[in-house]
């Protein structure tokens, strides 16, 4: 068990180090707490997956598929299907989307942000509806 999730985080640092220019763009906007002071991970192993972006407090995981994703959906599905049942949200964005318009894309991960979890409840977890930061 030790040795797959060592693997898992060592598949975790080398996608990090090869970032597509669609995940350094918004990994810029998510980084250092930018979007409301809410931390972001950025290549983050979770169960049997590493997660593009992950803000663990809000269970929200943000992915960004490159056109290899349309020939892949089922398996996407099915991967989306399992984040879930390990309690997160998952939005997706094609690579295009992030590069072409990122306020668009960032005014959708902060609208998921202030819309939490259906199967959370705000009181008693030390969540709080937040609020935009400067650029949001």
């Amino acid at each position: 068990m030790e040795l797959a999730r060592q693997k898992l985080r060592d598949r975790a640092r080398q996608l990090r180090n090869e970032q597509t220019d669609a995940e350094a763009k918004l990994w810029a906007r998510l980084r250092a707490r930018q979007i409301s002071g809410v931390k972001f991970r950025r290549q983050h192993p979770i169960g049997p997956y590493v997660a593009d972006f992950c803000c663990v407090e809000h269970r929200l995981i943000i992915e960004i598929d490159g056109g290899q994703h349309a020939e892949q959906m089922q398996s996407d599905q099915r991967r989306t299907a399992i984040l879930k049942l390990h309690g997160f949200r998952v939005l997706r964005f094609w690579n295009n989307e992030v590069l072409a318009n990122i306020d668009a894309v960032l005014e959708q991960i902060y609208q998921a942000l202030n819309n939490p979890h259906p199967s959370l409840s705000l009181k008693g977890r030390g969540l709080k509806k937040i609020t935009p930061s400067k650029g949001i």
